[in-house]
């Protein structure tokens, strides 16, 4: 039953449209950070919305009965970590001081959703091991980028943990690339596109 609803072109649709329009706001959210940003890291800068971006992607190959399936696993990959690590810097910033706030409740609520999202549709990727090479290339670069160079997402409040954000950012990124292995590579099963 779920298969059904997950592949319903109206509901498919839905999700295009929600993920797209999430994916300019979160581009829109990002503004003051591109200001700051040497235009080399640009690309690296904005990982949630560039998560969604690759899932609107993915939901138009659906709709239209087709796999990108290097974008399925950047897809898959990105929106389970930044999904989840979106909800975990959120909630350490209320034990930081910060009020709960209809924002901070939304981006959890959204960020969820991605992370969510992201596990929901495995059983539709064609997802090989060439395409978890590259999107672990790309997300573990990403990693380097953030950490390394500084362009990591802006949380004041969380600032002076940078170092530990870093470190338990490296180890959500293994366990997604690890997801991605399991759910989807080592799997026997898989569901076929019907359009």
């Amino acid at each position: 039953m779920l298969k059904y609803l997950l592949l319903d072109r109206t509901f498919l649709m839905l999700l295009f449209i929600i993920n797209f329009l999430g994916t300019i706001y979160g581009y829109y959210w990002y503004r003051l950070q591109f200001e700051v940003t040497p235009p080399i890291f640009l690309a690296f800068v904005p990982d949630s919305p560039t998560a969604s971006l690759f899932f609107v992607i993915v939901l138009a190959g659906f709709l239209i009965g087709r796999h990108f399936s290097y974008i399925e696993a950047l897809a898959m990959v990105t929106l389970f970590k930044y999904g989840t690590w979106a909800v975990v810097m959120n909630i350490l910033t209320f034990f930081n001081g910060q009020p709960v706030s209809f924002m901070a409740l939304m981006l959890i609520v959204s960020h969820g959703a991605m992370a969510i999202q992201a596990l929901l549709y495995a059983p539709f990727y064609k997802i090989e091991w060439r395409h978890l090479v590259v999107a672990s290339i790309w997300t573990l670069h990403n990693d380097i980028i953030d950490y390394v160079y500084g362009q990591m997402p802006m949380y004041p409040t969380l600032a002076q943990y940078e170092q530990h954000i870093g470190y338990f950012t490296f180890w959500l990124s293994l366990l997604s690339i690890t997801l991605v292995y399991l759910f989807c590579i080592k799997r026997t099963t898989s569901y076929e596109l019907s359009y």
